[in-house]
């Protein structure tokens, strides 16, 4: 596995929040193309900046590829964690409970979203179920949301019944958020504010189209994070915080 710290062995230190996403690119390797999965860690620092903490490339998203990633950050200093941010793949899902396991974590609401899609029986439904979805999600609390998934729950049990019981189960991995102040959660329901990491690094990486190895993806890879990564530190504040009860406020 590679792994890429920026700064060479930059020491990490506080870190309120944590994103980790994956997004995958062609490698070649023994003359067969491959999916190589490019994982990508970024955090939400003291000063509310945004910068990027590592990057790692192999050809699988599996557990142990995402265990020695989220490792390397904690050998680097990484503490101060409050909470993690992320879809859940599998393999992901098992590495952040071998290793951050104390700390809450936040589900994607857009990935929820979007994985809610694959339970839908039918096309016409599809577009109340999301608006459904959107409605829990943007209720005033998490009790409020509760309510509202119970409600929904029953609405699809008869039309629907593996979406009902999806829901029942899942939706409530992107509640984490509401205990989080109101200001903020916006910033925290969702991985997309890494959108512009992977949209640059798919923007560039379809000029090579397959990466001769890993090593090609991951110096690509590395110069795209970087880049963005200095614009994130020197450039406006993400987040503030109020030290003063701990609440902050999110800068458009």
């Amino acid at each position: 596995m590679n792994n890429f710290r920026l700064g060479g062995e930059r020491p990490l230190g506080q870190c309120r929040y944590l994103y980790l996403d994956a997004r995958y690119e062609k490698v070649r390797q023994d003359g067969q193309v491959r999916d190589a999965a490019v994982l990508i860690a970024v955090g939400v620092n003291e000063t509310g900046k945004r910068e990027v903490l590592g990057i790692s490339v192999a050809l699988s998203e599996q557990e142990v590829h995402w265990r020695t990633f989220m490792q390397s950050l904690v050998a680097r200093g990484l503490r101060g964690l409050e909470l993690i941010v992320s879809d859940a793949h599998a393999g992901l899902k098992q590495a952040r409970k071998a290793v951050f396991g104390s700390i809450p974590w936040q589900r994607c609401q857009f990935h929820l979203q979007q994985n809610a899609q694959g339970y839908v029986p039918r096309q016409n439904m599809k577009q109340e179920v999301a608006a459904d979805i959107r409605a829990i999600f943007n209720a005033a609390n998490r009790d409020e949301a509760e309510a509202l998934l119970a409600k929904t729950v029953q609405k699809y049990a008869k039309t629907a019944s593996r979406l009902a019981s999806w829901m029942e189960e899942n939706l409530p991995e992107g509640f984490t958020v509401f205990a989080f102040p109101t200001q903020q959660q916006r910033l925290l329901r969702t991985t997309n504010g890494l959108e512009r990491l992977n949209r640059e690094i798919r923007r560039r990486s379809r000029v090579a189209a397959i990466f001769p190895n890993e090593a090609s993806c991951l110096r690509l890879a590395t110069a795209i994070v970087m880049e963005i990564s200095e614009d994130w530190v020197t450039g406006r504040t993400y987040m503030r915080f109020d030290e003063i009860g701990c609440k902050g406020s999110v800068l458009s």
